[in-house]
């Protein structure tokens, strides 16, 4: 590097030190996050990219961001959009916020337990897109560890991929060559196998060797080359660079990417443990005010860095996973995932109980430790994240008033139950760690079965299995993979021209007619290969160079409908789902005859579907626009589907939303459409857009130009300078098809409203006629529950008439819960057959102690002073014959009682209750068992009280029996 610019980049960083550093010289981490930034965007012309959150975009295999080169998948792949400006890369660095917990990076149940494991890390890296390889990668690597951080030479070690013969791949030799040429003596170039030195995204796709550098704490001199990979704690690996020049295919084999990639990581933590001589990342400023902030929340003795045996009562590993979790709540929370019970937020919901219960069992801290830790997490990360410091109110919300109480409850849960049982509960459904579980079983005497645990493991993991992914389409038509994306940019196959998506216009009478569109067959794509012919009887991909056919993307699906060959009008092919990947449209159809390569085709949109799509899409811009106008700016949409039938809106909320704020939504939606503003749609450069005020992030994903849909006000209008129109209607950024007018509309309804997680709330909404229809559906139910109400008010004195009443407001209040209607009018409706219940129970109840006094009286006067009573008395229910027999009891201390009571129906009930004086020689339940037995019926209870039935053949004999069994023990 040269002198002056090593000078430039060093006055950023206002450490020096040489090999014997001391504290005094260690830089801090924030200076060496910056410097790792600086250097390649300054010195070799990266380009500096914020940090993407950690909840990941679009890629449903993952929990969580658990690697630099997650947000980069698309360009590995070849999908990204060829005019987006993910797609321009070409050097790029960052500092990337990572989490490890859950799925197949898990690092949780290991945080604590040593000095080096995380949940939450940062991953400092540099990529090239098919710029780049290794020569310049080893280079700059090198330089900036030695030059700018002035790490010792001799204390670096760096691996390189060494073969595999199974495969037929050679040993990396290229690479071992750039090392030796910068310098790096042959004794510290490390051959190393597949399993350390060849990396993979997955099961297919892009992978490739890489190259790690390795740090030997020690130095002194040694050669530390034996301990390299050994999983010693002295040699650590602190650099990984990998070199993706390959793509693993279905069947296992290897076949050369068309563009090389290269993709860095270096764990922050790890390298400023090196810089500051630290062996543990805990013992770095990253931690060290965290953990300071913990000894002064909770008073137990300092941290002190202890592991294992020598951390008695497991102190210090409280200490590390407090300080880890809090960490990675902070971060998670603040880019929306919040506690919950499913996928990242169940894994989110296991580290904070793991949090908790460290914080209330082993550091014995006061409610609230937690949330008093945030702003000093937010102080040591909050200048490299911003977004930290933005939402730091909300995140201070981290320790739930009810995770307490819950832990407490489990804990009491546990001693009653068997150990894997209630492990898999606390695991599988309350989101426990593993650890802890075992910690809590061992408190209660109980060993865990893992064998059992597993296999409940198992049995859940089946049953998953078969859920959701069982009726997903097969993609492998419509999915191009990396070769064939890139036989087809090599061929020069032009993108498809999908434009003609959006010709559409309003006729005379007010009715909305699509163009037709005329194309020519480019490609056909089966079995994840190009063909130029597919016969008669297959599914295929069908590329054409232009089409008037909607591709899935934004939460939009994809149009149906079908073509035919110019010429042969009898013969359709139906498309039956239409996707988009690297710029080209994919249709899937059905060949009922030979296509081929070079086909004339005539494209038939499903216009029914299209247009119920359109009006459901603009209908959740309107929706999107109604809740940040209701419920304050800070609603940020977190997701959103829209289909034929209606339409799903996901976005942040600090609660359930109200009955009030439901109407209010609506109506604001309604007066749009009453109004019938003109959707105004255009094309216009990134750069553009990312200047309209009020409009949500922009990501790099998006096309450029990038298309603008603006309710009511010019897109000209929304562009000038310090316009605040986007502020007063609905401005988006969307590739879907609109109305034109939304008039069409016609009505909208929310019929469903509820909290997916902690803070982020999910709405169900229909148009047009089904809204129309939702809310007949609840005038009717209103009318019927106005009705149970009317005639509740007229108490009457037939219990048999209140059950019924009471079992109608049951029966109206399953059919409430589960018919489409007006959230808001369900949620009232809601609301007043849960009184009505309440009130028909109280109203049942008291007539029953009513009827039952009554009996009472009748019994005393009979068996006055009788230490038995044994007779039949009419009841209608096995409640009030129960009530008689409490009552009598209550008047008649000492006396035991069994009734029978003969019903219309054949059976008779009975009900017994015995004095405490009696027990334990006398037993209610053997007396009920006894008696019913003879009755040819069942019974059960406790020793004190029981109840049974029979049939009614020989009651007097049941009597008998029930006299003889209570001479004989008392």
């Amino acid at each position: 590097m040269a002198a002056a610019g090593r000078r430039r980049l060093l006055q950023a960083v206002p450490w020096r030190y040489g090999p014997r550093r001391g504290a005094a010289g260690c830089p801090p981490a924030e200076q060496v996050r910056t410097a790792f930034l600086r250097f390649f965007q300054e010195r070799h012309g990266h380009r500096r990219l914020p940090s993407a959150p950690v909840r990941p975009r679009g890629d449903p295999s993952l929990l969580f961001v658990n690697a630099g080169m997650n947000q980069f998948k698309p360009i590995f792949l070849g999908t990204a959009h060829p005019r987006s400006e993910l797609a321009q890369h070409q050097r790029v660095v960052n500092s990337q916020k990572c989490v490890r917990a859950g799925g197949k990076h898990n690092d949780l149940e290991d945080v604590g337990r040593d000095a080096y494991h995380h949940t939450f890390f940062e991953m400092l890296g540099n990529w090239s897109f098919g710029d780049y390889f290794k020569e310049e990668a080893c280079s700059m690597a090198w330089e900036l560890l030695t030059e700018v951080y002035e790490i010792p030479r001799d204390r670096l070690y760096v691996t390189y991929f060494g073969g595999d013969s199974l495969l037929g791949l050679s040993a990396d030799e290229e690479c071992k060559d750039v090392w030796l040429r910068l310098g790096v003596p042959a004794s510290h170039v490390l051959p190393f196998p597949l399993k350390d030195n060849f990396w993979e995204m997955g099961d297919t796709g892009p992978c490739g060797p890489c190259t790690e550098i390795h740090y030997d704490h020690v130095g002194g001199g040694r050669n530390a080359a034996a301990l390299v990979n050994k999983g010693s704690p002295d040699v650590v690996e602190i650099w990984n660079l990998v070199f993706m020049q390959y793509s693993r295919e279905m069947e296992g084999n290897l076949l050369p990417l068309p563009q090389h990639h290269v993709d860095t990581g270096m764990g922050l933590e790890r390298l400023v443990a090196v810089l500051q001589n630290k062996r543990s990342n805990y013992d770095t400023d990253l931690f060290t005010p965290i953990l300071d902030a913990i000894h002064k929340g909770c008073g137990v003795p300092r941290y002190q860095g202890l592991v294992g045996d020598a951390d008695v009562g497991c102190v210090n590993m409280a200490y590390r996973v407090v300080a880890d979790h809090v960490r990675t709540l902070c971060v998670c929370i603040t880019d929306g995932i919040y506690p919950g019970l499913s996928g990242a937020e169940l894994v989110l919901r296991r580290i904070l109980r793991r949090a908790v219960r460290f914080c209330s069992e082993v550091l014995h801290a006061p409610p609230g430790l937690l949330a008093s830790l945030v702003p000093t997490v937010v102080e040591v990360l909050g200048n490299a994240y911003p977004e930290l410091t933005k939402n730091e109110d909300q995140v201070s919300d981290v320790e739930s008033p009810g995770e307490k109480p819950s832990l407490s409850l489990s804990l009491q849960g546990t001693a009653l139950r068997g150990g894997a049982e209630v492990a898999w509960s606390l695991y599988g459904n309350l989101g426990f760690p593993l650890d802890l579980i075992g910690l809590m079983l061992e408190e209660k005497g109980i060993s865990l079965d893992l064998a059992a645990f597993n296999e409940l493991a198992l049995e859940d993991a089946k049953r998953k299995a078969g859920g959701p992914q069982a009726g997903q389409r097969d993609d492998t038509n419509t999915r191009l993979d990396v070769h064939s994306l890139a036989q087809l940019q090599s061929d020069n196959v032009p993108a498809t021209d999908d434009s003609p998506k959006y010709a559409y216009r309003l006729g005379q009478h007010g009715q909305y007619e699509f163009s037709p569109c005329q194309a020519t067959i480019l490609m056909l794509y089966r079995g994840q290969s190009l063909q130029k012919e597919v016969g008669s009887g297959q599914r295929c991909g069908v590329i054409l160079d232009r089409t008037n056919f909607y591709a899935e993307q934004g939460g939009q699906d994809s149009d149906q409908g079908y073509m035919m060959r110019l010429g042969q009008q009898d013969v359709l092919f139906p498309v039956e789902s239409v996707q988009l990947c690297g710029g080209y449209v994919i249709h899937e159809v059905a060949t009922v005859e030979t296509l081929r390569a070079g086909d004339q085709v005539q494209l038939f949109v499903d216009e029914a579907k299209r247009l119920a799509c359109m009006t459901n899409h603009t209908a959740t811009h309107l929706l999107n626009f109604a809740l940040r106008h209701v419920l304050g700016d800070n609603t940020e949409q977190r997701g959103s589907h829209v289909t034929a039938e209606r339409l799903r809106f996901d976005f942040d909320t600090k609660g359930p939303v109200t009955v009030e704020q439901l109407q209010q939504v609506e109506q604001v939606v309604q007066d749009v459409i009453k109004r019938n503003e003109v959707v105004h749609m255009a094309e216009v450069p990134l750069t553009l857009a990312r200047e309209v005020q009020g409009l949500r992030a922009v990501n790099e994903g998006y096309p450029d130009p990038v298309r603008i849909v603006s309710l009511g006000v010019p897109v000209e209008s929304v562009l000038t300078r310090d316009s605040e129109a986007a502020m007063q209607t609905s401005v988006e950024l969307c590739c879907g098809t609109h109305l034109l007018q939304t008039g069409a509309v016609e009505d909208l309804t929310i019929i469903s409203e509820r909290q997916l997680v902690k803070g982020i709330s999910r709405v169900i909404a229909v148009t047009g006629g089904q809204a129309k229809q939702a809310r007949e559906v609840g005038q009717c139910l209103a009318m019927e529950v106005d009705s149970v109400s009317l005639r509740m008010k007229q108490r009457s004195t037939s219990i048999p008439e209140m059950q019924n009443l009471s079992k109608e407001v049951g029966q109206l209040t399953k059919v409430v819960a589960s018919t489409a209607m007006p959230q808001w009018q369900r949620k009232e409706l809601q609301a007043i057959l849960k009184a009505l219940q309440r009130t028909a129970n109280t109203a049942i109840r008291k007539l029953e102690i009513q009827q039952a006094e009554e009996k009472v009286q009748s019994l005393l006067a009979k068996h006055c002073n009788q230490p038995v009573i044994i007779d039949t008395v009419p009841a209608d229910s096995l409640s009030i014959l129960m009530k008689v027999v409490n009552q009598l009891c209550d008047k008649s201390p000492g006396t035991s009682v069994l009734l029978l009571s003969p019903q219309a129906s054949g059976e008779v009930l009975c009900a017994c209750q015995v004095s405490k004086n009696c027990l334990p020689v006398f037993s209610a339940a053997d007396w009920a068992v006894a008696v019913c037995t003879q009755m040819e019926g069942k019974a059960g209870g406790s020793p004190i009280v029981a109840k049974g039935s029979g049939n009614a053949k020989d009651i007097q004999g049941a009597l008998t029996t029930a006299l003889e069994f209570a001479q004989s023990k008392l």
